[in-house]
């Protein structure tokens, strides 16, 4: 079952390149909100700039009114602590009242890396003393003890790809343990519909995520199932009654050609009377001869015909079928020529030899039927690559271009003799066909190198 791992293959595929591009897709959102996050800098950067800011007049510290704005737009409070005191010199207008105003060596030191207050606060350096922005308690997260061990920052780069395969692997994992369900669901379901192909009845487990696939699959093949019982019975019915035909009609066609027979020999019987008779002697023999057709080609069509084949000498085969023709033809109307090379005595082929002679002798007639004043008929057989090639042609009226494409694809040839009736001839071909299909060979309709009709048989050596 080559289908099964292919799609399991694709849907591995999809996975490893979803996970890609969702991890890129991680990357890149994480690196525009890393970016929208300061948008005017870094809270480390602002308090720099504000303590360089902060200028020492005759009445004090003064910060100019650019930065008084930055502060006010962002919501942070500042103070100014002096070095020598660790006193409050100087604030801004919003600062909270729960913030203290003096501040011990230690309490910097917080303010460096923590909060005030729950406020986060960021300091910088100024001139005698230094600043410090406070700003509000739910804009900044800060890490109070940002101490890593070394062997864990030197290793990073290796951690981070364990943890991306063990994420991979985890992913993975959960993705096949999701669609094990599917793969069992496929595989019944993709060898229901190979054996529905093959035409044999199929039922499907109803069960899984693909329930409803495998309903569909199972009313189908029952739907296909129950045609086939209704062609076979129209079929059967079709031989039956060909068989019954052709059964009932002997009895009084037999009747006919003898009391015919008795009146063509009569010789009380007038000239014109005699050749009535004749006629209608000659007619009866067309009808037996086109029942036989009719119920061969049943039994050919439905394998109801008992095939024995053996090894047979296809030239002597052909032969004997031309000496009975020659034997026939008293007016010399139909003549045959022998066209094998003199050195092939042989061509043996396994085949049953009755089948193989009416093949020939229904190529033969064919010429005949369709060459009402006459023409010239050439036979022949030859060896080659392994095959026994029988031909069968003539120069008389041949046929078109399109009644030939018709004669080599149809199963029912369209012939007309005469533009009276367009009539459905071509039966004697078309039990030659089956004859040779079931011999496992093929038949080529074509024009005749003589100017004519040709046939060739090609049965496997």
């Amino acid at each position: 079952m080559k289908s099964v791992p292919k799609l399991i293959k694709r849907f591995i595929g999809v996975l490893l390149l979803s996970t890609f591009l969702l991890l890129l897709l991680n990357v890149a959102i994480f690196f525009i909100i890393g970016l929208k996050q300061t948008p005017s800098g870094s809270p480390y950067t602002t308090v720099d700039e504000m303590a360089q800011a902060l200028t020492k007049t005759n009445k004090g510290y003064v910060l100019d009114a650019e930065s008084q704005s930055v502060l006010k737009d962002e919501n942070v409070w500042a103070i100014f602590i002096d070095n020598d005191t660790h006193k409050v010199i100087w604030r801004t207008d919003n600062l909270p009242n729960n913030i203290p105003m003096e501040y011990s060596l230690s309490d910097i030191s917080n303010l460096t890396i923590g909060y005030v207050k729950d406020y986060p606060t960021y300091v910088g350096e100024g001139d005698n003393g230094i600043m410090v922005l406070g700003y509000p308690q739910n804009r900044y997260w800060k890490s109070m003890w940002p101490t890593w061990d070394y062997n864990f920052i030197a290793h990073l780069p290796q951690t981070i790809l364990v943890v991306f395969m063990c994420n991979v692997l985890l992913i993975l994992i959960i993705y096949l343990f999701v669609t094990g369900a599917l793969i069992k669901s496929v595989n019944p379901i993709v060898n229901g519909l190979k054996s529905l192909t093959s035409g044999a009845r199929v039922t499907v487990k109803e069960k899984g995520v693909l329930t409803e696939l495998a309903k569909i699959i199972n009313e189908t093949s029952e739907t296909l199932e129950s045609q086939k019982r209704i062609l076979e019975k129209k079929e059967t019915a079709r031989a039956n009654w060909i068989a019954g035909v052709s059964h009932d009609i002997r009895t009084p066609l037999s009747m006919v050609m003898g009391y015919a027979g008795q009146l063509e020999s009569d010789a009380h019987l007038t000239k014109d009377e005699q050749k009535m008779a004749t006629v209608i002697l000659h007619q009866s023999e067309k009808m037996r001869n086109l029942i036989n057709d009719l119920n061969l080609a049943s039994k050919l069509e439905y394998n109801m015909q008992p095939i024995n084949p053996q090894k047979e000498n296809a030239v002597a085969i052909v032969r004997q079928v031309i000496v009975d023709f020659i034997n026939m033809d008293i007016e010399d109307k139909y003549p045959i020529e022998w066209k094998t090379n003199d050195e092939l005595n042989s061509c043996f082929v396994q085949v049953d030899k009755d089948l193989l002679k009416r093949a020939v002798n229904n190529l033969i007639q064919n010429s005949i039927n369709h060459n009402k004043n006459g023409c010239k008929i050439y036979a022949s057989v030859c060896s080659y690559n392994n095959e026994c090639i029988i031909a069968i042609d003539d120069n008389g009226v041949g046929a078109s271009d399109e009644q030939i494409e018709k004669l080599n694809n149809t199963p029912h040839y369209m012939f007309c003799d005469d533009n009276t009736l367009e009539q459905r001839h071509g039966l004697g071909l078309l039990i030659v066909k089956q004859i040779i299909a079931a011999h496992n060979g093929r038949i080529i309709i074509q024009h005749s190198q003589y100017g004519g009709f040709s046939v060739k048989l090609i049965v496997p050596v």
